[in-house]
């Protein structure tokens, strides 16, 4: 690990520290309202969740209660999810019947992605998991050590949650993502008593939205000032780092993806990967497509565009150029191939195989941004000091 990623690690965890006692002690000072109206009085601008690149989620913030409003839980959604987070033992206003209520500090959670550990570990929450799909996806060495205890039970495999199990587990909330409008595994577990909190970080187009998500995690642990300087860090690596690449003279052209079946699934030009190799300092091919989505090509398509590209980044699970022929051999043909100039952003694995990239990757766009960085301008930083990324030989 790179002495610059070993610094910005050992700030977040003395921050995170500092802040534990700040919150602690602020604990148990809101009152209650009876009822939610215009009239409510918002708590100050020193304690309020402000948010400045996620447009997932909105927070309204008051004395004695919060109000989370997950505005886009799903691609194409035209309606969202309002929770209603209330202090434990304070009354509950009067509300719209579809808001969720939830209690606060949670005291357990189950989660459904691997995405939400890293908010835990970083808010100091770590020890309230008590649930997960597919453990063996789970990278988090602090993690890593409650499932090998048995403190963590698997709840199923990917996003198939044993209702049976959660049964008796019964957290106090389980945090889950859905890519539609189906609710009926959720509407089983909310009638157990459980109730469900959406977080949908993945649709975030900024780097920097989805690593603001920390913000949401930390409402339903009273969390908020140890988020913020979390965040505060990151959001300082970051445009430190983009602010380098942006005075680089050349921009070396990118190609990302690889084939499935017949059709290769690629980022769209408004897609949260090319915002971030543009960040870094480098073309890519696609960046003037409008998609915010993944764009589904011929071969015959991307071959034409993009087989002298200098970079390919991205290349899955692919581990070797030998590999990757294996795969495909007409993948021989693109330029990078050959100047092996392939790029894996799955070179670091926890201990049963998980990718730390999608672990860790959404809250640590800085790193993954350093990464970039270093492959495309190793006269800008370093590329012996990968940390995700992992040249295939």
């Amino acid at each position: 690990m790179s002495s610059r990623l070993i610094r910005t690690n050992l700030l977040l965890l003395r921050a995170m520290k500092n802040v534990f006692y700040i919150v602690i002690i602020s604990l148990g000072l809101f009152s209650c309202t009876s009822k939610i109206e215009n009239t409510s009085t918002p708590v100050t601008d020193t304690t309020r969740t402000n948010i400045n690149y996620a447009d997932g989620f909105r927070v309204s913030e008051y004395k004695g209660f919060k109000l989370v409003d997950v505005v886009y839980p799903y691609q194409g959604a035209t309606s969202g999810y309002k929770y209603l987070l209330i202090p434990r033992g304070a009354t509950v206003p009067e509300h719209p019947a579809d808001y969720k209520i939830i209690y606060t500090p949670l005291t357990s959670i189950a989660c459904t992605s691997t995405t939400h550990i890293p908010l835990l570990d970083y808010l100091n929450e770590t020890d309230k998991l008590t649930g997960f799909t597919t453990t063996d996806y789970i990278s988090s060495e602090k993690m890593r050590a409650r499932v090998d205890a048995g403190k963590v039970q698997e709840l199923g495999k990917d996003s198939g949650i044993n209702i049976e199990l959660l049964t008796v587990l019964k957290p106090d909330a389980v945090m889950a993502y859905t890519m539609s409008s189906d609710y009926g595994q959720f509407k089983k577990i909310e009638a157990l008593g459980i109730p469900v909190v959406i977080n949908a970080e993945y649709l975030e187009k900024h780097p920097l939205g989805r690593a603001e998500w920390i913000k949401f995690m930390a409402l339903f642990f009273n969390k908020e000032k140890t988020a913020d300087s979390v965040f505060q860090i990151v959001e300082s690596n970051y445009r430190r780092i983009q602010k380098q690449a942006a005075q680089v003279q050349t921009r070396p052209s990118v190609l990302s993806g690889i084939v499935y079946g017949d059709t290769w699934f690629l980022p769209g030009g408004q897609n949260y990967a090319s915002k971030i190799l543009d960040d870094a300092g480098c073309h890519y091919l696609w960046e003037s497509d409008s998609s915010h989505g993944y764009l589904e090509l011929s071969f015959e398509s991307v071959y034409d565009k993009a087989h002298n590209a200098n970079l390919w980044i991205g290349v899955g699970n692919i581990k070797s150029l030998q590999e990757l022929e294996q795969a495909d051999h007409r993948y021989k043909k693109f330029n990078p191939f050959g100047a092996k100039q392939v790029y894996t952003y799955d070179g670091k694995k926890g201990a049963k195989g998980g990718s730390e990239f999608l672990e860790l990757g959404y809250l640590r766009p800085d790193i993954i941004l350093s990464d970039l960085v270093a492959i495309a301008h190793p006269d800008l930083l370093p590329n012996d000091t990968l940390y995700f990324h992992k040249r295939l030989e």
